[in-house]
C-alpha cells in the first residue's frame, strides 16, 4: 500500500511537471515570431552601435585632440545605442513588467551613482564642454588667477598645462567653466604698454614725436590700430610717459621679447639726440660734520 501510495504521488508529480513543460512549449511556440523579431532588433542595434561609434570616433577626433574625450563620448554612444535596442526588445516580448522594474532599478541606480560622484561628474561633463568650446584648444596659451602656461591636455577630469619654467599644473576642469581665464592664442595681436620717463630739461613734444616715430617704423600697425602716447605724471626726478602699440604675440615671451625691442630702441634714439633718461638721486644732509682720517701704519 506504502508503494501504491509514494508511485501515485510520483505519477502525479511527473504529469504536473509535464504539463508545465508543454505549456512552456506552447507559449515558446507562440512568443516564437516574437523572440525572433527580438533577436533581430537587438543584431540590428548592435550593427548601428558599432559602426555609429567608429564613425563618431573619427568625427570627433577632427575636433577634439583629447583621445580621453572622445573614447568616452563614443563608447557612451555604444552603450546608449544598445541600451535602446535591449529596451525594444524586451517591449517586443510583451516584457512590461521586467523593462518597468529595469527603469526603476536604473533610475535608483544612477541617481545614488551621480550623488556620490558628484565633484567626479561635475569635472567630467566640463571636460566635455571645454572639448567642444573653441575658447580653448590644445597648445594654447592661457593665463587664469593663480597659474598660466600652455594647454598640454584635456582629460575627463582635468586640464593639465605646461608652465613657460616647464612645470605641469593639473587644474580641474571645473575652474574653467566657473572661473574666467585669458586665452593669448585666441588674439594673433594684441597691444602692449612700455613707460620711461625723460629730465625735466627735454623739450615734451619733441619726445613725443621720436618715440611715436621710432615706434612706427619698427612695429607697423595694421588697420583699425594705432600707436598711443601720453604723458602721465610729474615724477621725483623725471616727467613720466607710456605709449601703447599693437604686436604680434600669442604668448607671453613674444609679449616680452617685443617689448624689450622697444625699449632699445627708444634707449637709442633718446642718446642719439641727448634725450637724458633720468634716475633717483638722494642728498644726504648731517647736521654734525664728519671728518674722515687717513690711517697709515
Amino acid at each position: 500500500m506504502m508503494n501504491n501510495f509514494i508511485y501515485a504521488g510520483t505519477s502525479a508529480a511527473i504529469d504536473k511537471l509535464w504539463e508545465k513543460l508543454i505549456g512552456w512549449y506552447e507559449a515558446i511556440i507562440l512568443k516564437l515570431p516574437n523572440m525572433i523579431v527580438s533577436v533581430l532588433v537587438l543584431i540590428f542595434f548592435y550593427i548601428i552601435a558599432k559602426y555609429g561609434s567608429k564613425f563618431l570616433h573619427k568625427l570627433l577626433s577632427k575636433r577634439i585632440k583629447s583621445s580621453s574625450i572622445v573614447d568616452m563620448i563614443t563608447k557612451l554612444f555604444y552603450a546608449v545605442v544598445i541600451m535602446i535596442g535591449f529596451f525594444i526588445a524586451l517591449g517586443i516580448l510583451e516584457l512590461d513588467k521586467a523593462l518597468t522594474s529595469i527603469l526603476a532599478g536604473a533610475g535608483v541606480v544612477a541617481l545614488a551613482i551621480g550623488l556620490a560622484l558628484q565633484g567626479t561628474l561635475n569635472n567630467t561633463f566640463s571636460g566635455v564642454l571645454l572639448s567642444f568650446l573653441p575658447r580653448i584648444r590644445i597648445d594654447d596659451y592661457i593665463e587664469t588667477a593663480d597659474h598660466s602656461g600652455f594647454v598640454q591636455e584635456i582629460s575627463l577630469r582635468n586640464v593639465i598645462l605646461r608652465r613657460p619654467d616647464n612645470h605641469i599644473v593639473v587644474m580641474p576642469n571645473s575652474l574653467f567653466i566657473d572661473e574666467p581665464f585669458v586665452n593669448y592664442s585666441l588674439t594673433p595681436r594684441s597691444r602692449i604698454t612700455v613707460s620711461c620717463g625723460v629730465g625735466y630739461e627735454s623739450n615734451l613734444r619733441e619726445v613725443k614725436e621720436m618715440v611715436l616715430n621710432v615706434i612706427k617704423e619698427n612695429f607697423p600697425q595694421n588697420e583699425g590700430e594705432g600707436i598711443e602716447f601720453y604723458w602721465l605724471e610729474f615724477g621725483d626726478s623725471s616727467i613720466n610717459f607710456m605709449t601703447r602699440f599693437y604686436v604680434d604675440y600669442i604668448k607671453k615671451s613674444q609679449m616680452y621679447s617685443q617689448q624689450s625691442e622697444a625699449i632699445m630702441l627708444i634707449k637709442e634714439v633718446f642718446d642719439a639726440n641727448d634725450i637724458n633718461i633720468p634716475f633717483p638721486i638722494r642728498t644726504l644732509q648731517m647736521d654734525t660734520p664728519v671728518s674722515v682720517q687717513n690711517k697709515t701704519e
